[in-house]
């Protein structure tokens, strides 16, 4: 599966020809003086590297005003320029008074707390911070505020946004001009709501196919990506010449994870890329190449290491590299609190990222300890006043193209407020173009296209749910929790097809079962992934997940009844699914088309001659074991005009165990695998939960199986008051790292029912091996739960595992502690990202 593709063959080829790879590569040139303290496989050569010429994207004037605007600040003004706050952790007044050059909405931010506030509060929040940001005092000019946001696969925070495809279907459609018209129609859409700055286009090359964040790449081939990155740049930010960006109906992009985020070990995320450098620089660098050709005006550096050096704190790369060898001329931005993961770091403070050439730290929920730790440093010459000003003038260069200082309030420029462009007809229309270059037909034996006048069953529990078919970074980070209400004018797979076969003169029938009111003449089944990000998404290996492959019951089960099934699998990835090409008679990769489902419709029924012309953007596995041969090779597709395709049954042995269900502790009442629960009364020894009804010794504590959903689903705990807290724990031998899903704001989810309200204080905590990791938290959110309502309670890990807690080796993410009397039914305990409610961070005092 990591094999070189043809594509990937003639990128090298023309890197030499174009002399990318300099005559004196064998000759080992001189390393960056940045590298010598470095490990020889971390050295980095920046002479090997192309020049690209930076294209002249600000003024005479501009620089001269950059010049002037230095000379007004001061050190506190200068510092609050190069960090960005979340708009969940900070207000208008902090901007203010902090002078902070940027903010952002992460995943789950919105205006208000609200991540489902409608657009209009969105911008009015911008006009918030813009009119905060230039007040101005002595020592600080009037400096405007840059807003930046997610918008992934169009602006995808917005409800009522016209959501596409996601990029690995793009890369399918081999469409560079479909490219940069996505591109302008989702610039538009932001400029709408206020916002300035999109985190966009994701360039990686993704390599392993296990990362939970493969379907943000286009593709495993650098010459796909790189053919792609530039016309997305330009539909975002318009052409690169001197005019205002904002002038036009465009923001500003980012190309990102710099570098090499889609080469880590195994497919982890935000681990380490363990590659030489000219696999670094002709497969993960060349789609930087276009970018700053284009004048990409910011860069988004990675979590990630390359050969065990955090990118954000390696100078060689983001210096030497990308500013002076590869000409970039805008600013340099980390990810989220990534500049807490380099060695020396934590998230309050880092000067090794702004001395590395980072320009601009992101640092959601940190941003005033870093500011004050920052200034200490800036002050004390821990940080040159000439590193800083470097990167303030970086900032101040893309605010002045951007126009910031002239455009006005949000609410003022051009596009912002006019709502109808929000998911607008010439947009959608788009997105569904998009969805139909993207499909990938995989197997035909006969059912296809269908025939006008065709009854058609639709099943598979995916068939209806937008939220399910659009992935990751869909209005929320992970996507998850979501119901159609939420995306007005969109279509779901189901009602494209239902309206398609209704316009041919046939019907349709929702079944997600399968079990149908009147025999069909063919069924269409939807299957796949459900929505994740990030490291939520990361695999052991290339297979779904076992509660995912319910679906495949009801294809048999239709095949068997002589009914044509045609399966459509929703996916970010390749993944071995052998036993459904086999059970289908025909197979289309959906990917995750968004909210046009009408567009695998349009195709399945040939509407207007309508054909499949996607073709796989990386190679589909033949087993979920990473070092086995493909079964179809990168670029494989069939067309309905080649006709019946002959099959050969495949092998349904995945090659490797089932793939277990992440971030899950409990289920169904019961201990996940390789966990434990553990009922502990001081006065008797632990009992380790096995078969229910059971007890505690002398019975303090008793627990029975319990109904929810399923029969026994759930088990209910009774303990009785006594003089010392009595405690359920899910506990492991396993140590357990927590630390990406802490600091990405995951939250551990506890579905329960309380019997009676607790007739004392309900104790949280978490335990690192013997001792505890951090000081228990009060629940009294528990308290205040209906009695005798299923509810899921969740906890934020930072309140669990805050600052200095060791959360690299949790043991019980769950310590339930009272004195009782307690008496709650307890289904599922898993991590996430929604609950019911959500508790508050309350740490009870020694």
């Amino acid at each position: 599966m990591k094999r070189i593709s043809p594509i990937a063959a003639i990128a090298w080829t023309m890197a030499l020809a174009a002399g990318l790879v300099p005559a004196g590569l064998l000759a080992t040139p001189a390393a960056s003086p940045e590298s010598a303290a470095l490990p020889a496989s971390a050295a980095v050569h920046p002479g090997n590297w192309a020049r690209i010429a930076w294209p002249k994207v600000n003024t005479a004037v501009d620089e001269a005003r950059i010049s002037t605007l230095l000379g007004q600040m001061d050190a506190a003004c200068k510092v609050g320029q190069v960090i960005q706050g979340d708009i969940a952790s900070l207000t208008p007044e902090d901007v203010a008074r902090y002078n902070l050059g940027s903010v952002l909405n992460g995943g789950n931010s919105g205006p208000g707390g609200n991540d489902l506030a409608p657009a209009p509060e969105w911008l009015k929040l911008a006009d918030a911070f813009h009119a905060a940001s230039i007040r101005g005092r002595p020592g600080c000019p009037a400096i405007p505020v840059i807003w930046g946001t997610d918008a992934v696969h169009g602006h995808s925070n917005i409800i009522g946004a016209t959501l596409f495809p996601h990029n690995v279907g793009l890369g399918a459609a081999r469409d560079p001009d479909l490219i940069e018209r996505i591109g302008a129609a989702t610039a538009a859409e932001i400029r709408v709501t206020g916002q300035e700055w999109t985190f966009a286009p994701t360039v990686t090359v993704p390599q392993d196919y296990r990362w939970g964040r493969a379907y943000e790449g286009y593709s495993s081939d650098p010459g796909l990506v790189a053919s792609y990155v530039g016309r997305m740049v330009r539909g975002l930010q318009g052409p690169p010449t001197t005019a205002r960006v904002l002038a036009g109906p465009h923001v500003i992009a980012s190309t990102k994870h710099f570098l090499a985020d889609g080469a880590t070990e195994g497919g982890h995320d935000q681990g380490d890329a363990k590659i030489d450098e000219t696999t670094l620089r002709l497969v993960h660098g060349a789609p930087y190449l276009p970018a700053i050709e284009n004048g990409v005006a910011t860069v988004m550096t990675s979590f990630s290491s390359w050969n065990g050096v955090k990118i954000a704190g390696n100078k060689g790369l983001v210096t030497d590299v990308l500013k002076d060898r590869l000409g970039f001329g805008g600013f340099v931005v980390t990810d989220w609190n990534a500049h807490g993961q380099i060695p020396g770091c934590t998230n309050a403070s880092c000067p090794q990222a702004l001395l590395a050439g980072v320009d601009m730290y992101m640092a959601p929920d940190s941003w005033k300890p870093l500011y004050q730790s920052l200034l200490a440093q800036v002050r004390d010459g821990t940080v040159p006043m000439a590193r800083l000003d470097d990167a303030v003038s970086r900032i101040l260069r893309v605010k002045l193209r951007l126009g910031l200082f002239e455009m006005g309030a949000p609410s003022s420029r051009p596009l912002a407020g006019q709502w109808n462009l929000l998911g607008s007809p010439e947009h959608r229309a788009v997105a569904r173009e998009a969805v139909r270059k993207s499909l990938v037909l995989l197997k035909n034996t006969g059912p296809l296209p269908l025939r006008k006048g065709t009854r058609l069953l639709v099943a598979g529990d995916g068939a209806d749910d937008v939220a399910r078919q659009s992935g990751g970074w869909t209005i929320s980070w992970q996507g998850t929790g979501l119901s159609n209400k939420l995306f007005p004018g969109a279509t779901t797979l189901w009602q494209g097809l239902k309206a398609a076969a209704e316009a041919g003169g046939g019907s349709a029938e929702l079944a997600p079962d399968g079990h149908f009111t009147q025999k069909p003449d063919a069924a269409v089944v939807v299957f796949g992934e459900q929505p994740y990000a990030e490291f939520q998404g990361d695999l052991h290996s290339l297979q779904l997940r076992a509660d995912l492959t319910g679906p495949l019951a009801t294809m048999k089960a239709l095949t068997a009844q002589g009914i044509p099934v045609v399966a459509v699998m929703v996916t970010g990835r390749p993944l071995f699914v052998n036993r459904e090409l086999n059970a289908a008679d025909a197979f289309v990769v959906a990917w995750l088309p968004g909210s046009e489902g009408g567009g695998l419709a349009d195709v399945l029924f040939a509407k207007d001659g309508a054909d499949f012309t996607g073709r796989l953007p990386m190679a589909w596995p033949r087993s979920a074991r990473t070092d086995d041969d493909a079964l179809f090779a990168f670029g494989y597709g069939l067309s309905m005009a080649d006709g019946v395709a002959p099959w050969t049954t495949l092998l349904e042995d995945p090659g490797v165990p089932a793939e277990a269900i992440p971030g899950v502790f409990l289920q169904r009442g019961q201990a996940a695998a390789g966990w434990q629960l553990v009922l502990t009364d001081p006065g008797a020894a632990p009992h380790v939960v096995g078969p229910v009804p059971a007890a505690t010794p002398g019975g303090r504590i008793a627990i029975t199986a319990i109904d929810k959903d399923v029969q026994e689903g759930a088990r209910r705990t009774i303990i009785s008051a006594g003089p010392q807290s009595a405690a359920i724990a899910l506990e492991t031998d396993t140590p357990q790292d927590l630390s990406r899903e802490t600091n990405g704001d995951v939250m551990l989810l506890i579905t329960l029912r309380l019997d009676t309200r607790p007739g004392a204080p309900v104790m949280l905590s978490a335990r690192c091996g013997a001792q505890a990791c951090a000081a228990p938290v009060a629940l009294p959110e528990l308290a205040a739960l209906p009695p005798g309502s299923w509810q899921t309670l969740a906890v934020p890990l930072k309140c669990l595992l805050p600052a200095g807690a060791n959360r690299s080796a949790v043991t019980s993410p769950l310590v339930l502690a009272t004195r009782g009397p307690l008496s709650l039914g307890l289904a599922s305990v898993t991590l996430g990202t929604h609950g019911d409610v959500v508790a508050r961070c309350m740490a009870v005092p020694k």
